[in-house]
C-alpha cells in the first residue's frame, strides 16, 4: 500500500465510525417509532383496556332475597335493609361539620367516638379501637339499622361510610323452623324452604364500576357504570300458620307427657295432597342456627323412616279389597296365634280361636287374621301392592333429605317378612309416606303426591305455580269406599275410640311398631295414628307419630292428639259437622266357628267368593 493510499485510509475511518453510530440509531429511532405506532396504532384498545382495569373498582350491589309466605300471606322468612359501617382510619382527624343554624363546628376525633357511640348504640371503648389506625377500610358495626344509620348520617363525619347490605329475618322464630329453613354466615341457604328453593328466592347480584386514583379515592368526573340487582322471588307455601302452631302444641304436649324421643304430625288436605302443617316435638329457630341440636334441623316426617306398624294393615286392607279377596263383612276364622313354619305370629292380646269379620280383624288390629287375609295375595303381588301405594319411595316434597324408607324385594323377604310386611314391620317409611297412602284411600283411590310449594312470585310480579303432581288411581273407588268404612268401623267400635271428633264422622288407624336399636335389634316403640275426617266426604288428613316412648305399650298411643288437631283442623277452615251415620260392621260372629282350622293350617282357610253387591258394602 502506498503512502498516499494509507493516509486516505487513516482519513476515512472517522466518517464510517460516524455512519455505523447514524445507522445503529436510525434502527434504535425505527424500533420506537414502531412500538408507538403498535400500542397507538394497532393495538389501542387492549393498553386503554388495562389502564382503566388497574384503576377501575368493582362493587357488588346484592340482591334482596325473596320473601317465605304461609299460604294466607303471614310472612316465615323476610329480608331487612342493613348497613355494615366502615371508617377510613388514615383520615380520622380535627373536621368541620355542618350546625343545624347553619354555622360549622370543629369535632375532634375524640368527641367522634361519643358521638358514633351514641349513634350506634356501641361502647365507645369498641369505637375508639375501630377508629386508631392506619388502615382505609375498617368495619365499625355491622348490620346496623336505617335508624342508625340516619343517626350517623346527621354527623357528617367525611371517614365514615355507610354499606348497604341485608340481613334475614324469621319472625315466628322456632315455629315450622325447619320447615322454613335457615341462611349460615356467608349467607349459604341450608335446610328446609330456603335450601332447595335458594335459586328462586336469592336474585341476581348487580354491580357498580368507578374509576379510582392511585391513591384509593374515588374520581368524582369519571363515568360510573352500573347493573342492576335483580331481586328474588316470593315462594309461598301451603303450610298454614296457625294450623302448624297448635299441631306442634299437641304434639309437644303429648311427647313431654310420654317422654317421647321425637314425635311428629303431618296435616293434609287430601283433594290435593297440600300440607298444610309438618309439627316436630323441637325445631330449628332460624334466627339463631347455631344454638339449635343437629337432630332439630330437618323435618322429622321427612327425613326419619320408622316401622309403620299397624297403619300398614290399611294398604293390605285395601289391596285385598281391590282384587275381590274380601269384603267388610268377610268372615275369617282367626285361631289364637299364627304358627307358619318355625315362626310365631300373635297378637296384641289374647284370645281365642274366634270368627272374624274383616272389619273386625282391622278394628281390632290383629296381625293374625291380617295375615290369613293378605296371604291370599302371593308373595310378589304383597311387594307390589305396597310399592304401588309409593312405600320404598321418595315423595318428592320441596324438602331436603328425604328418606325413602325401605322395601326390600320379595325374592329377598325371609320366611318371617314375608308375613310381618303386611302388619307393618319388616318395612319401614317416613310418617308422610304413611300419611300419602291415607290420602289416597281418603281421595277416591287417586293417590297426589305431597307438596309444599304453592307459588313463586317475581320481582316483577310475575306468578308461576309449580306443576302439581298427576293423581294416580291406585285402588278402585269401590275399595276405597269400603277400606274408609272399615276405618270409621276402628273409631266407632274398634280400639282408636279415643280418636273421635264430637259432631264429626271420623276414620283412621293405629299403629304400634318395635324401634330398631342402634346396638341392633329393638329398643322401645314407634306408636302412630293416621286418620281423615269427615267420613261422608274426606277433606283433612292428620297423622301422628311418637318415637319411643315411656311406658305400657297399650298406654303409649296418640289417638287423643289426633282427636285434639283433627278438631282445630275442622274448626279452623269452618268444615260443617256431620249430618249423617256411618256403616256399622259385626266385629266377631260367633257362630260357625270352623273347628278345623288350626294355627298351622289357618292360612289354607278359604271363604265364598265376594258377591258384587257385597264388595260395594
Amino acid at each position: 500500500m502506498s503512502p498516499s493510499t494509507a493516509r486516505r485510509n487513516r482519513l476515512l475511518r472517522p466518517y464510517s465510525r460516524m455512519q455505523v453510530g447514524i445507522a445503529v440509531l436510525l434502527v434504535l429511532l425505527l424500533l420506537v417509532v414502531g412500538k408507538l405506532f403498535w400500542i397507538q396504532g394497532l393495538d389501542p384498545s387492549g393498553r386503554a383496556e388495562a389502564a382503566a382495569a388497574q384503576r377501575t373498582l368493582v362493587e357488588s350491589i346484592p340482591a334482596v332475597r325473596g320473601e317465605i309466605t304461609d299460604s294466607r300471606g303471614a310472612v316465615l322468612a323476610r329480608t331487612l335493609q342493613r348497613y355494615d359501617i366502615t371508617v377510613d382510619q388514615t383520615a380520622v382527624t380535627s373536621v368541620d361539620v355542618p350546625s343545624t343554624d347553619g354555622s360549622t363546628q370543629t369535632v375532634t376525633p375524640t368527641q367522634a367516638v361519643y358521638k358514633i357511640a351514641d349513634a350506634l348504640g356501641m361502647s365507645d371503648t369498641d369505637v375508639k379501637k375501630a377508629l386508631d389506625g392506619d388502615k382505609t377500610f375498617n368495619y365499625v358495626a355491622r348490620g346496623v339499622t336505617p335508624e342508625q344509620y340516619n343517626k350517623l348520617r346527621e354527623l357528617n363525619l367525611p371517614y365514615i361510610y355507610g354499606q348497604p347490605t341485608f340481613q334475614r329475618s324469621y319472625p315466628n322464630g322456632s315455629l315450622g323452623g325447619s320447615v322454613v329453613g335457615f341462611l349460615g354466615g356467608d349467607s349459604q341457604a341450608l335446610g328446609g324452604i330456603e335450601q332447595t328453593q335458594d335459586s328462586a328466592l336469592r336474585g341476581t347480584d348487580g354491580e357498580r364500576r368507578f374509576e379510582i386514583s392511585g391513591d384509593g379515592v374515588r374520581i368524582p368526573v369519571a363515568p360510573q357504570e352500573q347493573k342492576a340487582a335483580q331481586n328474588g322471588s316470593d315462594v309461598q307455601l301451603s303450610l298454614d300458620s296457625d294450623v302448624q302452631f297448635f299441631a306442634e302444641q299437641a304434639v309437644r304436649e303429648r311427647a313431654k307427657a310420654l317422654k317421647a324421643e321425637w314425635g311428629t304430625a303431618v296435616v293434609m288436605d287430601v283433594k290435593t295432597g297440600k300440607v298444610l302443617a309438618l309439627a316436630d316435638t323441637s325445631s330449628v329457630d332460624p334466627n339463631a342456627p347455631g344454638e339449635a341440636k343437629a337432630e332439630d334441623l330437618g323435618v322429622r316426617a321427612v327425613t326419619q323412616s320408622v316401622e309403620p306398624g299397624s297403619t300398614e294393615k290399611i294398604a293390605t286392607l285395601a289391596g285385598a279389597l281391590d282384587r275381590g279377596i274380601v269384603t267388610p263383612s268377610t268372615q275369617i276364622t282367626v285361631p289364637s296365634y299364627l304358627q307358619i313354619g318355625s315362626e310365631k305370629i300373635t297378637d296384641a292380646f289374647d284370645h281365642p280361636a274366634q270368627n272374624r269379620t274383616v272389619a273386625g280383624i282391622i278394628g281390632d288390629s290383629m296381625n293374625t287374621g291380617t295375615v290369613i287375609m293378605g296371604s291370599k295375595m302371593d308373595k310378589q303381588t304383597r311387594h307390589d301392592n305396597l310399592a304401588n301405594f309409593g312405600v320404598g319411595q321418595a315423595t318428592g316434597i320441596e324438602l331436603p333429605g328425604e328418606s325413602t324408607g325401605i322395601l326390600a324385594p320379595a325374592d329377598q323377604w325371609d320366611a318371617r317378612q314375608e308375613y310381618t310386611v303386611l302388619f307393618g314391620q319388616g318395612v319401614s317409611q317416613t310418617p308422610l309416606r304413611t300419611a300419602s297412602i291415607f290420602q289416597a284411600v281418603a281421595n277416591k283411590g287417586r293417590q297426589i303426591e305431597p307438596r309444599i310449594v304453592n307459588s313463586v312470585t317475581a320481582a316483577d310480579g310475575t306468578v308461576s305455580t309449580p306443576q302439581s303432581p298427576e293423581p294416580k288411581q291406585v285402588l278402585s273407588e269401590s275399595a276405597a269406599q269400603d277400606t274408609l268404612d272399615v276405618m270409621e268401623n276402628v273409631v266407632t267400635q274398634g280400639g282408636a275410640k279415643e280418636a273421635a271428633v264430637p259432631g264429626y264422622r271420623v276414620g283412621g288407624k293405629t299403629g304400634t311398631a318395635e324401634a330398631p336399636s342402634d346396638s341392633g335389634g329393638y329398643d322401645g316403640y314407634t306408636t302412630s295414628f293416621v286418620g281423615v275426617a269427615p267420613m261422608e266426604d274426606p277433606q283433612y288428613l292428620v297423622a301422628v307419630t311418637m318415637q319411643r316412648p315411656q311406658g305400657d305399650v297399650h298406654t303409649v298411643g296418640v289417638t287423643s292428639t289426633f282427636s285434639t288437631i283433627m278438631s282445630q283442623v275442622l274448626h279452623h277452615y269452618n268444615v260443617a259437622p256431620s249430618t249423617t251415620e256411618g256403616p256399622k260392621f259385626d266385629m266377631q260372629v260367633p257362630e260357625n266357628i270352623k273347628r278345623d282350622v288350626t294355627p298351622e293350617n289357618a292360612l289354607e282357610q278359604t271363604w265364598p267368593e265376594p258377591s258384587r253387591d257385597e264388595s260395594q258394602g
